[in-house]
């Protein structure tokens, strides 16, 4: 029974990566876009969530071990910093909220406050690094009203 609770889930995830590649077709591309825009991005995300359900389809666990009640406060923890970091990205620019994002999912992975700030301010730095100079991407460093 547990392969099929992976392969259900593996089919809902190819499924709604088939919606977001179609919905990521219909974008329009403006006269000046990113190289790695408004379209492509998300059919990138698309293929490899589709690549991931399919893995699930084609091989799923035996026997999946389900989180307990502090892997499952952990994982609420994850969510809500993300949810918040997707709210947080655009009026905030892109250092400051990448940086406390990945400092509090570090701290999830290593309880150590001094490491989770030295992994979030070297990992924000570096993104933004990656993103901005080496892919070419439009983004803002900080918010948008520091800089006028």
């Amino acid at each position: 029974m547990p392969r099929l609770g992976d392969r259900l889930f593996g089919l809902i995830v190819c499924a709604g990566a088939l919606a977001y590649a179609v919905s990521a077709l219909h974008i329009k591309v403006g006269f000046m876009s990113d190289p790695v825009g408004s379209k492509t991005f998300p059919l990138i995300v698309a293929g490899i969530a589709g690549l991931c359900g399919l893995i699930m389809i084609v091989r799923p666990d035996d026997d999946p071990a389900w989180p307990k009640g502090s892997s499952i406060l952990s994982l609420g923890i994850c969510i809500a910093t993300l949810i918040g970091y997707a709210l947080a990205l655009k009026p905030g620019g892109f250092l400051l909220p990448t940086a406390i994002a990945s400092g509090i999912l570090s701290w999830q992975i290593l309880p150590d406050r001094r490491l989770a700030l030295i992994i979030g301010t070297l990992l924000s730095s570096g993104l933004f690094l990656i993103f901005k100079y080496l892919l070419g991407l439009s983004l803002f460093a900080f918010p948008r009203w520091i800089l006028l």
